[in-house]
């Protein structure tokens, strides 16, 4: 089993829309094998449902989210293959923990996955908050997400077909 950790802030909006938005690329790809969930940085929102406007997005797209339950990152998620930091200060709060040089190498920036941003650095591959914003914000979010999923289901195909103990 392949396992994604997508991570943010908080866990109620931009890691939860890119569980979701993954788990539906993977599927209408045809790719079994993957373990899709999702996580956050801090312990603000623990045990809190998605965000309305993240939820409304998604529910807009037929995705019901309803039974996301939001969670803190641990140390045991870096057994995950890939981890995905939504924002720079995830990406660096991810790899300054990691217990190994090979757990530190799977945190990858979710929007590296995408062919505009893909050859910048983490610098300028970040997704900002939408919490503070409007329904835009989190149009904004879902879009910038999107982007990546055709790349990201690529690199996850291929790394599926590699077989047990493929990583990031």
């Amino acid at each position: 089993m392949f396992r994604i950790n997508a991570v943010c802030t908080g866990n109620i909006c931009r890691s939860p829309m890119a569980e979701y938005l993954l788990r539906v690329a993977l599927e209408d790809a045809g790719i079994d094998g993957v373990d899709v969930e999702s996580s956050a940085v801090t312990a603000w929102e623990v045990g809190n449902t998605i965000d309305d406007r993240a939820g409304a997005r998604l529910d807009a797209d037929g995705i019901d989210a309803a039974g996301h339950v939001a969670r803190q990152f641990t140390p045991a998620d870096y057994d995950a293959d890939l981890i995905l930091a939504l924002d720079t200060d995830h990406y660096t709060h991810l790899r300054r923990g990691a217990p190994t040089p090979e757990a530190e190498a799977k945190v990858r920036m979710l929007r590296s996955f995408d062919p505009q941003v893909a050859d910048r650095g983490p610098a300028d591959q970040g997704i900002y908050d939408p919490w503070y914003g409007d329904a835009a914000d989190f149009e904004a979010t879902y879009d910038l997400i999107a982007a990546a999923l055709p790349g990201l289901v690529e690199y996850v195909r291929d790394a599926v077909a590699s077989g047990p103990g493929a990583r990031a």
